[in-house]
């Protein structure tokens, strides 16, 4: 014999779909409680290390065309001084200058399009799992028939290290992975720098690898490739 429905109380010949709807709900609802701080988590670590690789990879840029600027400068401060035996006009140093800066423009502006890709390369680093089905932990779950769902938890692992704190305080930072090094002044677009901690309680796991993956660094890029508007390593 079979039950009538557990929420609109039809008999079961009626087949409404009154539970399928309710469990949709509930499904949506606990995974927003229990999943969205793994979620802010994963994205303020991504966030973390892409601004480092795009603030490495515009360093490098504007390393490269300082240097340039410096030979160029040399170069018409010898040319004066070779023909007219007199410093460089003011004018061809302005121009020059100014010819710096829009190289520089031009950089950031080719660094932070590489956003996009930079952020598809760290979000594929990780890699969520769930137990096995013979796991003792989803063969014989934590809950009681009479006194209702007792509270899970969640731990999170990364890389070869598992990384636990309490909720709010006491977290330690996630580890690095093939990143460019970290700059010394903050983020220019600001944001979180470090992947904070789960917290790790007994009953249920849930764990999150950092996989390995290739991106090339600003450090990998042969001298002299990168102009504007080439395409970008």
């Amino acid at each position: 014999m079979d039950p009538d429905c557990a929420i609109c109380h039809a008999p079961a010949s009626v087949a409404c779909d009154c539970e399928a709807k309710g469990l949709d709900v509930a499904i949506k609802q606990a995974e927003h409680r229990m999943m969205q701080s793994i979620y802010n988590d994963i994205r303020g670590w991504v966030r973390a290390h892409a601004q480092d690789y795009i603030l490495e990879y515009f360093r490098l840029l504007t390393e490269r065309r300082k240097v340039a600027h410096t030979a160029n400068i040399e170069r018409i401060t010898a040319h004066a001084y070779h023909y007219y035996h007199a410093p460089p006009h003011p004018t061809e140093i302005a121009q020059a200058q100014a010819s710096l800066k829009r190289g520089i423009d031009e950089d950031w502006q080719s660094s932070v399009q590489r956003y996009p890709e930079v952020l598809e390369y760290f979000f594929s680093l990780v890699d969520l799992t769930v137990p096995p089905d013979d796991d003792p932990h989803v063969k014989d779950p934590p809950l009681s028939a009479l006194n209702g769902s007792r509270k899970t938890s969640r731990r999170l692992t990364g890389g070869q290290q598992a990384i636990a704190g309490g909720s709010g305080h006491d977290r330690e930072p996630f580890a690095s992975r093939r990143t460019p090094p970290p700059l010394e002044p903050p983020g220019r677009m600001g944001g979180p720098r470090h992947l904070p901690a789960i917290m790790d309680e007994p009953h249920r796991h849930l764990h999150l690898h950092i996989t390995d993956g290739a991106l090339d660094t600003p450090s990998n890029v042969p001298d002299g490739k990168i102009k504007p508007g080439d395409p970008t390593p």
